[in-house]
């Protein structure tokens, strides 16, 4: 493993959307030893303790913040965005990680499908929420890691919470459109000086496969041995984009490769409409103050 190097920058404030697991984990000790400020959201507070020990042993232990949000919740998301707005005036990057499959369909408090509530209504709350305190920073940036580059799957306009047909495969592959569609209506915003990645680092040895039937938890780890990266392969280039983030308001990654944004899953139209889909769906449930 190559040792982090040091920041050359002025020291970031970073907030990790699933901070506490896989490449998540990783990139927020590897940013916190470099001399970052590293705010990692995870729904486990063992894990966030043992995030917290580990930044110790590397000396950064007052560069690594846990908080404590499942953020499948709106309303629990809302408080973590009010949380971090207080103890920063400043985000300078923020690094969307956070997934977590589910074989059976299941509900949220809020009576949303849990896949899509975690993996795209989280990252669409955090971006959009979070974008006052990114647009103070002289380089703000936001790097959205998912499936950007696979034409599988799409987003199910009439059954957007899969009460008709639920699989684990049909409802990852919905949340990854519909944060390919998040990362085009984002950078399409008037003066928006924050840039954002759409990055799909491939196949990583990295998350929690407990939620998943042990067969299905021996196929992926053996398929791992032989054909995943490793973490710090499939990271190395998310350092990049906080360090120099693009140029260009959306820029999309498929591991190694650049991609046009003319590509179908990019299109500004479906982007348009999820937006206006999503407002509608969030302002139908109970509402927690937005920061400004």
């Amino acid at each position: 493993m190559t040792a982090p190097q040091p920041n050359p920058h002025s020291p970031r404030v970073i907030v990790i959307s699933g901070g506490t697991d896989g490449m998540g984990r990783a990139l927020g000790l590897a940013r916190a030893e470099r001399g970052d400020h590293v705010i990692a959201l995870g729904s486990n507070p063992a894990k966030g303790r043992q995030l917290i020990a580990d930044a110790d042993r590397i000396g950064a232990a007052d560069r690594v913040d846990f908080i404590q949000v499942d953020l499948s919740g709106v309303e629990a998301t809302r408080r973590a965005i009010r949380d971090i707005a207080a103890r920063h005036q400043v985000v300078d990057a923020l690094c969307l990680f956070a997934n977590r499959q589910s074989p059976k369909r299941t509900l949220t408090p809020e009576g949303l499908e849990r896949t899509f509530a975690l993996y795209y209504l989280s990252r669409y709350l955090l971006s959009h929420e979070l974008a006052p305190l990114l647009r103070r920073s002289a380089a703000g940036v936001i790097v959205n890691v998912a499936g950007v580059g696979m034409d599988k799957g799409s987003v199910h306009w009439d059954d957007l919470q899969l009460e008709r047909k639920y699989s684990t495969i049909t409802a990852q592959l919905q949340a990854g459109r519909a944060n390919d569609l998040l990362g085009v209506a984002y950078a399409a915003q008037p003066k928006n000086p924050v840039r954002y990645v759409l990055y799909h680092p491939g196949f990583t040895k990295s998350g929690d496969l407990g939620p998943l039937p042990a067969a299905a938890r021996l196929f992926i780890r053996v398929a791992a041995t032989f054909a995943a990266r490793t973490v710090e392969q499939s990271i190395a280039p998310v350092h990049g984009f906080i360090d120099n983030p693009p140029s260009t308001p959306l820029t999309a990654i498929d591991r190694d490769t650049s991609l046009p944004l003319t590509l179908k899953t990019l299109d500004p139209a479906g982007a348009e409409r999820l937006a206006e889909t999503t407002q509608a769906l969030l302002a139908a449930l109970p509402s927690g103050s937005a920061i400004e």
